[in-house]
Formats: C-alpha cells, structure tokens, sequence
C-alpha cells in the first residue's frame, strides 16, 4: 500500500501569513501523496462583522444561517482555498482546491433540529466520501486541498466541521492507503501540563485515553478532538498525531506532537 498523509490545519496558521507559507514548504517536502483539509472560521467572523453578520455561536460550534452560509462559503471555498492553492502552485506542489460539491467528493447531510437548530450544517457518515474521486486525483498528481464546504447532492451547498472531513477523508482512505491523519494547531500536543511545553505525551494508546480524561490531562475541546482520532484509527487508519502546525517537519523522525495508536 502506498502511504497518505491527510493534514488539517487550524486558524491559528491561516491567519498568519508568515506560519502559512512555512508550514506549506514543510507540507510539500513530505513524501508521499498528500492531502490538505481547512477551515478558516476567525477571517469568516471578521468578513461577517464589517458585513453586519454577526457570528452566533453555540458550545463552540457555528450556526450557519443563510447569510452565514454565503459569508463561509465565499471566504473558505474561494480567499482561504485559493490563497492556500496559489501558494502550493509557488512551492512546486501541484495543489487543486475543492469543496465537497466538487466531482461529488463529501456529501453531507443536514444536521437536524434538536434542541438547537444549526442551520445549514453538515453532518458526515461513513458512504459520505469518494474515496474513488481522491484517489483519481492522487494518481493524477495532484494534491487535493479541501475546505470545510460540502453538499447534499441536493444543490444545497452545507458547512462542515473540517476536523470532521479530515478524519472522514482518512478513513474512507485508509481502505486504499496506509493513512496518517495529522491535526495541526497552535501547541505541541497533549500536554500533562497546559502551561508546560516540556510535559508533552508522546503516545497515547487507546486504553490509555480513558485515564488521561479522569486524571484531567485530557479536557475541554480536545475531548472531542481525541475521541474523534480514536474511532479514525478503529476504522483503519494507521495513526493519528496532533501538534503544532510549525514542528511538521519532524514527523519523519516521529518527533512530531502527540501519536495516538491502536
């Protein structure tokens, strides 16, 4: 099998022009095929406010009316991706951006009204990803970069968690590759203390998770950060690393962040 890295990366590099074109010289480097996930939801808040769209937000998470929905379509399909696919095209990486709309690639479905109604959010199961029309494109070359849009093959265009693509995208991958999924943000990993970058865990094991969450290690958003990498790995992908975004590098001499294994 031939390896894959699918890599998402947060706002914390998008919105800093300096970490952006690092991490996308570090990106290029790795060997093997590739694929980039994105959000960009801090520039989507501010386009929103100097259009007298304000953000609403519940426990963490967008809610995406009509007006929303055209603000982060416009802003992560079209300056965020095409930014990001320029700046690829530069570094000699042959890059296409892509919503989940096109060649069909993640078709979501609306996420349905509980308690709270999020509007025009996607939710993802496992048929939801083309593995055939990623891997077209891998053996064409090119390097998919995929925002945080997708669709309901219904001509409704929906806002997706881009957490959630890259773990969807690694597994329905890792039937064809062996996949890595790789999530990079703003701290070197799971740190047994916040504020201390030399208290990095390494490794965590499935059996271990359970123990880091009750001795407190593990809490807050990176819960569900954990929790979703874990469910990727039982569904067969290789592993999962969670670090920081300008330490990508060092993935091949597995000094990269956290891994979490089987």
């Amino acid at each position: 099998m031939n390896k894959l890295s699918v890599i998402k990366i947060g706002g914390n590099v998008i919105d800093n022009s300096e970490k952006l074109h690092q991490f996308l010289l570090d990106f290029t480097a790795l060997p093997g095929d590739k694929i980039l996930v994105h959000g960009g939801g801090k520039i989507a808040t501010e386009l929103g406010d100097s259009l007298g769209v304000t953000a609403k937000m519940f426990e963490g998470r967008r809610i995406t009316d009509i007006e929303t929905l055209r603000i982060v379509t416009m802003v992560y399909a079209g300056l965020i991706n095409k930014n990001i696919v320029a700046q690829l095209q530069a570094k000699g990486s042959n890059a296409i951006g892509l919503t989940g709309a096109d060649g069909n690639i993640i078709k979501a479905v609306k996420r349905p009204v509980k308690e709270i109604d999020y509007g025009f959010v996607g939710d993802l199961d496992e048929t939801s990803v083309s593995a055939v029309a990623l891997e077209s494109l891998l053996k064409a070359g090119m390097v998919p970069v995929l925002c945080a849009i997708t669709h309901d093959g219904d001509s409704q265009l929906l806002n997706t968690n881009a957490d959630t693509i890259a773990s969807a995208v690694a597994v329905a991958m890792a039937k064809r590759y062996e996949t890595a999924l790789i999530y990079c943000f703003e701290k070197r990993g799971v740190m047994r203390d916040i504020n201390d970058d030399s208290s990095l865990v390494r490794e965590i094991r499935l059996g271990e998770f359970d123990t880091l969450k009750a001795e407190g290690v593990v809490s807050g958003g990176m819960i569900p950060k954990l929790h979703n990498a874990f469910e990727a790995i039982k569904s067969g992908v290789e592993a999962v690393y969670i670090g920081k975004a300008d330490e990508l590098s060092q993935i091949d001499q597995q000094n990269f962040g956290t891994r979490l294994i089987r």
